[in-house]
């Protein structure tokens, strides 16, 4: 063994939060319990995306994916008895950001911690808006005031909570959607250049504070399968972060320019089928962030091995952990330097990441920065261009992944032997719940013992604030304190700032399967063409929806994108869609199929209140398709509630859906099968 020190173990976290706050409170002092070294919330997405519990959009999404958080009530819940002044806390959550943090604050304060203790609060809030727009689509307000509300956040924190992390800028969601480790890099320090310029320029921190904004810039990366690739990434991570941080802000304290990293190890990549497999991935995506000292994660949280299924159970989720805890405590890992030092061929792969991260944060410059790139729709169209790059590879057979396209035959899996209890349930009857006691919120926040003050004093001041250049943090904290909610709060801001639907980058995408001569995708367009004449028209019309909240909308643009290739005219509107609005569109462009895309959950009320919409308005014939994690008893639901097919993540053959999708047309309208092999 050596004799030096071992090194401190990473921060070890789970993801976790569901159904409540006094649930999810339980499910979080349990984790500490078993050793966990910090909190990971996640938040459900009327939460993450500005809206109460009762709002229209939240139908079906609340409680499903994290935890409501409506006011400083649920807040106060969600922390009962967790001493919030030895926690290291990271909440997930960008649009709403603010408000968040601004009830983390007040909930403190509430546990007794004076200003002086409260400025000791450690923890980070994702807060990267940019990301949003392109993977994940939780964004509420446009790129401006979004930028607005970061920024305010940052000078707020740098002067009154120096040990929070109040961005953290996040590149997980970006090589779920398809980027590739150079754009992975790209694209993140792109974002921070932004973030960093619009600090620096809009004169709320003085020059001489820069040191300390740029020490508090976190990331939070995904790190894949391919081990030696993703380690490498980290590393020129570090560098070009180093760099830009020297060049271009001038920053001179090399722990100030240090590369500062959480890390959630791909969930892309996890597996439906043979999900057990998913426990090797998620180890050696671990070890590309924890091997190497020199570019070592500052905190780790591993999704569990069913996720692929459904949402983890604790069981699951302490498997995770345990993972972690084999490798701090049980290796010798940690008793050694940096084991990768001098080794030609990281240091060659790393230059080569680096150059080229450069060379395309140098084209995203040259357009006006991340933002104007956002707007453009630049970025989103890479994404999409480089994942159905890589399903192309996948359905090719060029990259295998095991038990999908390689190796198949498997032996009967005890961990999904009943497939109903392999992964973790929301009670429907959560929702309703929740819903009425944000009702009894709202209707006793005035009086004993609460006593706060009227809300609307509170709501006009960020009003105020919104339309002047104010920071907004003071009168968000007002809000907290006065018992606003968290829909009250977004839609005040909404009134000054308005709302932001992000480019979907379908249509600028390249072709990604070519329709060659006797391949897959010529006998699906020569069956689109023959049924396309065989119903009079020319062209079939396939309308793609995202009902709800969910915002991850890879699968759907995947989907959207080969049937255009298909020869299908796509109608694909983005996301967050009420049934109403995608019953509307479906009528309105005549179409002859409709795909619903879900990843949330919330299929099991969504997708029956299209069919049952689209039959009151005639339209029964128009076969409707589900796609997303549905567990398999909601999938014979939805089949016995009318859904012409469903189709999950264990179906990763695009064009083999497209044909599909056609089948189901012909049969809707009558027509005779085809023979054209798909």
């Amino acid at each position: 063994m050596s004799e030096r020190q071992k090194d401190r173990p990473w921060l070890m976290r789970t993801y976790a939060g569901h159904s409540t706050a006094e649930a999810s409170n339980e499910l979080y002092r349990r984790n500490l319990a078993k050793g966990q070294t910090g909190l990971s919330v996640a938040f459900d997405l009327p939460t993450q995306t500005g809206y109460d519990a009762d709002h229209v959009l939240a139908r079906g999404e609340v409680g499903r994916v994290g935890v409501p958080i409506a006011h400083l009530g649920d807040m106060r819940r969600l922390f009962q008895d967790i001493p919030l002044e030895r926690m290291n806390t990271s909440m997930t959550i960008n649009a709403t950001a603010m408000w968040l943090l601004a009830l983390y604050q007040v909930v403190a304060e509430e546990q007794g911690l004076d200003e002086e203790a409260v400025s000791r609060l450690q923890g980070t809030t994702q807060n990267d808006i940019v990301k949003e727009y392109l993977s994940r689509g939780t964004h509420v307000f446009p790129p401006g005031p979004s930028l607005r509300l970061t920024t305010d956040m940052i000078a707020y924190t740098v002067t009154h909570l120096p040990r929070w992390n109040p961005i953290n800028i996040c590149s997980y969601h970006l090589q779920e959607a398809g980027a590739t480790p150079v754009q992975e890099i790209a694209y993140a320090m792109s974002t921070a250049i932004a973030v960093l310029d619009a600090v620096r320029d809009g004169g709320q921190v003085p020059q001489e504070r820069m040191g300390d904004v740029v020490g508090r810039i976190s990331f939070f990366v995904n790190a894949g399968v391919r081990f030696v690739e993703e380690m490498c990434k980290m590393r020129a991570f570090g560098r070009v972060w180093d760099r830009i941080t020297r060049e271009r802000y001038g920053i001179e304290n090399p722990k100030h320019r240090r590369f500062r990293y959480g890390v959630q190890v791909n969930s892309l990549g996890l597996t439906e089928a043979q999900p057990e497999n998913n426990v090797q991935r998620i180890v050696l995506e671990m070890l590309a962030v924890t091997l190497s000292k020199d570019a070592r994660a500052r905190a780790v949280q591993l999704p569990a091995w069913n996720e692929a299924l459904g949402l983890p159970r604790p069981w699951d989720q302490q498997w995770s952990l345990r993972i972690q805890q084999v490798l701090a405590h049980e290796s010798d890992l940690l008793e050694y330097e940096d084991i990768f030092e001098g080794s030609k061929v990281i240091e060659a792969k790393v230059e080569e990441l680096v150059e080229a991260a450069f060379a395309e944060i140098g084209r995203i410059e040259e357009m006006g920065g991340a933002m104007a790139a956002v707007e453009s729709g630049y970025l989103k169209s890479q994404l999409v261009a480089s994942h159905a790059e890589r399903r192309a590879r996948i359905e090719s057979g060029e990259e295998k992944i095991v038990g999908v396209n390689a190796f198949t035959g498997t032996e009967p899996s005890p961990l999904t032997a009943d497939l109903d209890t392999a992964i973790q349930t929301v009670d429907p009857a959560v929702e309703s719940r929740v819903v009425a006691a944000l009702q009894h919120w709202r209707d006793t926040r005035y009086q004993p013992p609460f006593n706060h003050p009227r809300p609307c004093k509170a709501l006009e001041k960020l009003r105020e604030a919104a339309k002047g250049t104010d920071n907004l943090m003071e009168a968000t904290l007002e809000c907290a304190r006065a018992g606003v909610t968290t829909g009250e709060w977004a839609g005040a801001l909404r009134e000054v700032f308005g709302e932001f639907r992000a480019p979907t980058g379908v249509s600028s995408a390249p072709v990604a399967v070519a329709a060659e001569e006797g391949s897959a995708m010529a006998g699906v367009r020569r069956r689109v063409e023959l049924t396309a004449r065989d119903l009079g028209v020319g062209k079939l019309r396939f309308l793609v929806g995202k009902p709800g909240l969910d915002g991850h909308s890879n699968g759907a643009e995947q989907i959207a994108v080969r049937a255009r290739d298909a020869g299908f005219e796509v109608v694909y509107q983005g996301i967050r869609l009420t049934p109403e609005q995608i019953v509307d569109a479906a009528l309105a462009e005549d179409v002859h199929a409709v795909g619903l895309s879900i990843l949330s959950g919330s299929h099991a009320q969504l997708v029956p209140d299209v069919l049952e919409r689209l039959r009151a308005a005639g339209a029964a014939d128009i076969p409707v398709i589900a796609g997303g994690i549905i567990p398999h008893a909601d999938a014979e639901q939805l089949r016995a509630a009318g859904v012409a097919a469903v189709f999950t993540p264990k179906d990763f053959d695009i064009t083999g859906i497209i044909g599909r999708i056609v089948d189901e047309i012909r049969h809707a309208n009558q027509l005779d099968p085809l023979e054209v092999p798909a």
